[in-house]
């Protein structure tokens, strides 16, 4: 009996050992993916105290700073491209942003010219910004979901760059720099 017994004791020994290196390793896989999708989506979680003036993004893993927004009151990732003249919309989601494509154009892209079309973006809002009527394209060649925000949101945008943090502002006026007083 006391061999059967101890035969026993060492299977759900062993099977205790097992479960715990499962778990152990579980655990660690977790803590472990928490950390890369931290870095590499450092804003999506983004949280903005509704009185701030200001909007601080970090840097993600690759270099760029995306962050959650909204197009037309539907939830959009947004990814800040100082080289895009407009904001860049993926053109399937036309009828999810619910966007009227507009003249056709072309867009000179880092892979060369495309074409485009015009859109008209009745509010596009980001942090505690929210801006109405902006210029944008509905671009083909966007696979993705990702919207570019160019320059024609940017425009209105003071933005300081230190490491790995971006701060965006509401501009200033443009100094008068005629060489008068200011």
């Amino acid at each position: 009996m006391t061999s059967r017994h101890d035969a026993d004791t060492r299977r759900l020994g062993r099977t205790m050992g097992l479960l715990a290196t499962v778990a152990f390793l579980a655990l660690g896989w977790v803590s472990f993916h928490g950390v890369l999708e931290r870095r590499d989506h450092p804003n999506r979680n983004l949280v903005v105290d509704p009185g701030a003036t200001e909007l601080v993004l970090r840097r993600d893993r690759a270099g760029h700073y995306r962050f959650p927004g909204l197009i037309n009151g539907r939830p959009v990732r947004f990814l800040l491209d100082t080289g895009a003249t407009h904001v860049a919309v993926p053109a399937h989601l036309v009828e999810a942003l619910q966007l009227v494509p507009g003249a056709r154009g072309t867009a000179m892209t880092a892979n060369g010219p495309v074409a485009v079309r015009e859109t008209s973006i009745a509010e596009l809002a980001f942090g505690t910004f929210r801006l109405t009527g902006v210029r944008g394209h509905l671009n083909p060649g966007m696979k993705d979901d990702e919207v570019l925000l160019g320059m024609s949101v940017l425009k209105h945008l003071d933005f300081a760059q230190r490491g790995d943090v971006l701060v965006l502002r509401p501009a200033r006026p443009a100094a008068d720099t005629r060489g008068g007083r200011t």
